[in-house]
């Protein structure tokens, strides 16, 4: 029976001799672990100011960006509502110059004919109150034609 106990201590010092190995390996790699572990601490610290500098100049140029943005949409505002305005100012002299076209022109004209024949009497030879009374018939007219007209355009 010492065959086999010498066998088996022949095995378990044959195990202790490897783990003896083993452990002098792992006592070997320790120091490469701790400095592989600082290694990426100090990479990840390193990484972690990136990012915050990263971070800071992205706040910069969002902000440059928005206020690049409000200064386009501010300008393209104001020539729009420069341009809109321009339009209002046309389509309303437009319609001024076809309201007195279509409206003022007539009446003005039908005014204008019994006027003129007034005029024509005064200058015959009538009496100078006559001519007084055709300037003040012309003011009394004219007067009423602006008030109408103002009125008219009012109430639009």
């Amino acid at each position: 029976m010492t065959a086999p106990s010498s066998a088996r201590e022949a095995l378990i010092a044959e195990a202790l001799g490897e783990m003896a190995a083993l452990l002098e390996r792992l006592e070997a790699v320790a120091p490469a672990l701790e400095a592989s572990r600082l290694a990426v601490v100090g990479a990840g610290n390193s990484l972690a100011d990136q990012v915050d500098a990263y971070e800071r100049r992205m706040a910069v140029l969002t902000e440059n960006a928005k206020a690049q943005a409000l200064k386009h949409i501010a300008r393209r505002t104001e020539e729009l509502a420069r341009e809109s305005a321009q339009t209002q100012i046309r389509a309303m002299e437009e319609a001024a110059r076809m309201l007195f076209r279509t409206e003022v022109g007539p009446a003005l004209h039908r005014v204008a004919i019994p006027m003129q024949h007034l005029a024509n009497l005064a200058h015959r030879g009538a009496h100078p109150w006559q001519t007084w009374l055709t300037h003040a018939a012309t003011a009394g007219v004219a007067s009423g034609v602006t008030w109408a007209l103002a009125a008219w355009w009012w109430a639009r």
